[in-house]
């Protein structure tokens, strides 16, 4: 389904046109009925000849209402830009089409209306003074019909359009990260919490659980709903109203983002690009009481201007934005700027770096993940994957970083190793980061406890109490004469495994593991620690520790009398 956003100058006939179009009145409250006037967003949905669906945003012209207009248009991917033809082009009809541009929408129609009101000539001399405003922007080259939604006529080749606009549109993303930016919340009779929004970057399913940010409220989706049908799930790209359980409606608002859980980074702070509009009479700087509209929501900000002190009216730059909530946001992310102190749309942009870390003096923000891991050094791919919606290849381990870290970090635990000798040094004593660059340096030996010089051989690998431990088995000896030093060595690098005070080779371990994979292929639901014993040869004094450890380690779980597989049960 593709969502379009009306536009236009007051009482130019939008709401007039989706009622024509759908047969449904977006205008919903008494008051926009009386007074004729759109107020608050309307929504409805239609089937195009070709059987495609379409959903309209229909937004309000009126300057006083422009903050539920910008609600409106995220997640949209086109327009319908609706002109009188008995008026001609007005102030709010520059303002709907650069912030039309500002949000990134590329492809619209333009419709003259009340075509049923004027003569051919004024309606020929209304469509080339559209045609001069919109020269040079997305719309230049947008089919211009006339349309009466009195009469009828022209509704068929509207429609037509619409099609054609539709098949041409580029289609939602689907990043596998939906959001939906919620712009309607109330309470149905019997059904609970509604919340309405365009879905954008992934799908939604019954029965999932998501967050609602601001607030990292948890809820469940109830209930989906999408063009007046009930659905399982939905994807990007579509109108969507889902029925929420476990949240009550009077905490949710528009501008908050339905999520899932542990997939975002919220932020109260990012970088962005910023062009500022042609029409603005002064400079852009951090003096002035700015309001940002992201998503579907409206937040106050603070700005600060990156890499000189001002913005001139037509120039592009980078901006620093200070949220007064953290949203989940992501680099491509659109915005609108607004002055309120003089009432003024100032620009827009696009979100670059939505967790900056540099000093705003210092900051050259864009949008590659090389700039990212350069200033932050290493980064594992999860962050970036929160950081930017991308998912990428690890250089080593989980982790990304420079070639020139990487080398510098070989070089430096290298070093480290061969000075430590013989003796190596404890693998707890090294960080994530070090022990995945270890694993790929070819000098380098590590095994579960130990990292030495790889030409070095361990002195305790032959030590006499392991070679009794091996030939034991399931009956080991126990350490009777062995000196308490060499002992403890022999623990800590793994060799020996110590469980409720009897020892095992650490070769044991996994032959235990072995036979209880075996005694599982026969007994599925379970077998018994007698079973066990009886396997393995060994006595109750030596099974009953075995058997714990197999349970510490995840091979086996244990469930009342019985010991059933575990996650790390080896296949046989």
């Amino acid at each position: 389904m593709t969502v379009i956003a009306t536009a236009g100058h007051v009482d130019h006939g939008k709401s007039s046109l989706v009622l024509a179009l759908t047969g449904t009145d977006p205008d919903r409250f008494e008051e926009e009925k009386r007074r004729g006037l759109t107020i608050d967003l309307g929504f409805a949905h239609m089937t195009l000849p070709s059987g495609a669906e379409l959903s309209f945003v229909d937004v309000p012209g009126h300057v006083k209402f422009l903050r539920n207009m910008l609600a409106g248009v995220g997640g949209v991917t086109a327009c319908v830009f609706v002109v009188a033809a008995t008026e001609g082009w007005k102030p709010q009809s520059e303002e709907h089409l650069r912030i039309l541009e500002l949000l990134g929408i590329t492809s619209g129609i333009i419709v003259l209306t009340k075509a049923d009101l004027v003569d051919g000539d004024l309606a020929e001399l209304a469509a080339m003074d559209v045609a001069d405003h919109v020269a040079g922007t997305f719309l230049a080259d947008a089919a211009v019909l006339a349309v009466s939604s009195t009469t009828g006529a022209g509704l068929g080749e509207l429609r037509a359009a619409l099609d054609q606009l539709v098949a041409t549109s580029p289609g939602a993303v689907d990043s596998d990260r939906p959001r939906l930016w919620i712009d309607r919340v109330f309470a149905a009779k019997g059904s609970g919490t509604i919340a309405t929004g365009t879905l954008v970057g992934g799908d939604l399913v019954v029965d999932q659980q998501v967050v609602i940010e601001p607030g990292s409220r948890s809820a469940r989706i109830r209930g989906i709903q999408t063009a007046g049908r009930t659905v399982g799930s939905i994807g990007p790209g579509n109108r969507v109203a889902v029925n929420l359980a476990g949240v009550d409606h009077h905490l949710l608002a528009r501008g908050h983002a339905l999520i899932e859980p542990e997939r975002w980074r919220l932020t109260d702070r990012f970088d962005a690009s910023l062009h500022v509009l042609d029409a603005l009479d002064h400079d852009v700087s951090r003096r002035g009481a700015y309001v940002a509209y992201v998503g579907a929501g409206e937040h106050p900000v603070k700005l600060r201007v990156l890499g000189t002190e001002t913005l001139a009216p037509g120039s592009d730059g980078a901006v620093r934005l200070f949220l007064d909530v953290a949203l989940p946001l992501l680099p491509g992310d659109r915005f609108v700027l607004r002055e309120s102190g003089r009432d003024e749309t100032v620009g827009g942009g696009e979100v670059l770096d939505i967790a900056p870390i540099l000093r705003a003096s210092r900051a050259r923000p864009d949008r590659s993940v090389e700039r990212l891991v350069r200033e932050r050094g290493w980064v594992t791919v999860r962050e970036i994957g929160q950081l930017t919606g991308q998912t990428v290849e690890p250089v080593v381990g989980d982790w990304l970083t420079t070639a020139e870290s990487l080398d510098a970090m070989r070089t430096e635990l290298t070093a480290r190793v061969a000075e430590a000798g013989p003796a190596g040094l404890d693998i707890a004593g090294f960080d994530d980061r070090e022990r995945a660059v270890l694993a790929t340096i070819e000098e380098v030996a590590v095994d579960a406890t130990t990292v030495r010089p790889a030409d070095v051989v361990d002195p305790f690998a032959d030590h006499p109490y392991l070679v009794d431990l091996r030939h034991g088995g399931f009956t080991p000896p126990q350490p009777d004469g062995v000196d308490k030093g060499e002992l403890r060595e022999l623990v800590r690098r793994g060799h020996v495994v110590v469980r409720d005070g009897v020892h095992f080779h650490e070769t044991t371990i996994a032959d235990a593991a072995l036979v209880a994979a075996d005694l599982l292929a026969t007994n599925p639901d379970g077998f018994t620690v007698a079973q066990f014993r009886d396997a393995t040869g060994a006595s109750r004094k030596f099974v009953l520790p075995l058997v714990t450890e197999l349970d510490a380690r995840g091979i086996t779980r244990r469930r009342d009398d019985l010991r059933i597989a575990g996650p790390r049960l080896p296949e046989r």
